[in-house]
């Protein structure tokens, strides 16, 4: 084309460009094609579709571009191209951050070609950007299947291995991104529900999802400030049973039996915390200090609760041996420790008296002491059981 000649009613320019478009399979590894750009050596100039096939212009703003390329679409809606246009305008709106435009895009090129997987990942892409969970938790959703068919597909037979490899890891990275999404969502938006939505879906995706477990305390935060107890117990329970732990997790289900006069379940998840954070690593992005501090504090109350639960079931040794190990953990809240030395007290009494071990019983009359000393709930019984101590036993 000789410069200043026009065609399909648009002025373009001639530069000289060593690359030219080629055909490659526009995300459908099956088969249908859409053309691709190759990068050009003259600064500012590019390779754009026109009506007889690809030409060199001019590269303008990103809004004139865009603008060019949707007329061209109107120009010529059945050329060969299209879904090369379409690609154009879906990551130049994604460049922009109109999300919306770029999403409708991405959904034009997945009704040319519903096996697109460029198309629904940067529709994904588009919806993370928007920060908005449903759209994320929707075309997570869609890209996800899409990818699977790809990687599952058969190579071409006028396809490059290299480049059957290439698309291959494309679709595969595709499939984990669906799963990381939803993941990253959950841990960026504030609102309660759509924690739980996200968190439940990507349990529903993969349940053996590497992202999981790494988000079931932010999932146990959000359901007990929903007070969506039951969603709490439904996801924490199906998560134990795969042994992927998580100490607020496994803490909320101790409290929820606790709460429900059930015992045996709530020792059991309990005692399972210390022994999973023995072995915890730091997570990313806590600083010693607070992670140190974290992992104490979930162990004190994992003892606590034990113990607590054990007492109730008049099973004093064990609860002794609870509360025992929560006092040290648990020293900076007050009706923590209250609890701890009621209980303490109670079960050294019973234990002293059975045994008529007198050391026992002034074990029993110095927690009771302590216990009555806190202000709060605690502080009248252990009180009454002071006196009780001291007047048995001849204690002034």
């Amino acid at each position: 084309m000789l410069n200043g000649q026009t065609q399909g009613g648009t002025r373009h320019q001639r530069a000289s460009c060593r690359g030219r478009p080629e055909n490659h399979p526009g995300g459908t590894l099956a088969g249908s094609r859409r053309w691709r750009i190759i990068p050009c050596t003259t600064p500012g100039w590019y390779w754009a579709p026109g009506p007889a096939g690809p030409e060199e212009v001019q590269e303008q703003d990103a809004a004139k571009r865009i603008a060019a390329y949707e007329q061209f679409i109107t120009d010529f809606p059945q050329d060969k191209t299209i879904g090369w246009v379409l690609t154009q305008i879906q990551q130049a709106y994604l460049k922009m951050g109109n999300h919306d435009k770029a999403m409708q895009a991405g959904e034009k090129l997945l009704a040319l070609d519903p096996d697109d997987v460029e198309a629904a990942f940067y529709n994904l892409k588009a919806a993370e950007a928007k920060k908005d969970p449903d759209l994320v938790i929707k075309w997570s959703a869609a890209a996800a299947p899409i990818a699977k068919k790809a990687v599952a597909a058969k190579k071409p037979e006028d396809m490059e291995d290299e480049d059957w490899k290439q698309a291959l890891e494309f679709a595969k990275g595709v499939g984990t991104y669906t799963e990381y999404a939803l993941y990253s969502t959950a841990l960026q938006v504030s609102d309660s529900g759509a924690v739980m939505r996200l968190v439940e879906e990507l349990e529903k995706r993969n349940e053996q999802s590497q992202y999981l477990p790494q988000v079931l305390g932010r999932f146990a935060g959000a359901a007990r400030q929903a007070n969506a107890l039951d969603r709490l117990v439904a996801v924490g329970e199906r998560a134990v049973s795969r042994n992927q732990l998580n100490e607020d997790v496994l803490l909320a289900l101790a409290d929820y039996y606790m709460n429900r006069k059930e015992p045996d379940k709530a020792v059991e998840y309990a005692l399972k915390v210390p022994e999973f954070l023995a072995s915890k690593p730091k997570p990313e992005g806590f600083a010693d200090a607070d992670w140190e501090k974290k992992k104490n504090t979930s162990i004190g109350l994992a003892h606590w609760m034990a113990g607590v639960a054990l007492a109730g079931q008049s099973k004093w040794a064990p609860a002794d041996k609870e509360l025992r190990a929560a006092l040290p953990l648990i020293g900076d809240n007050d009706q923590l420790k209250a609890g701890a030395l009621f209980y303490l007290g109670l079960a050294n009494y019973r234990m002293g008296k059975a045994t008529k071990n007198r050391k026992v019983i002034d074990e029993a009359l110095r927690f009771s002491q302590q216990a009555a000393a806190i202000k709060g709930p605690y502080a009248g019984q252990a009180a009454n059981n002071v006196k009780v101590i001291k007047s048995e036993y001849g204690i002034r």
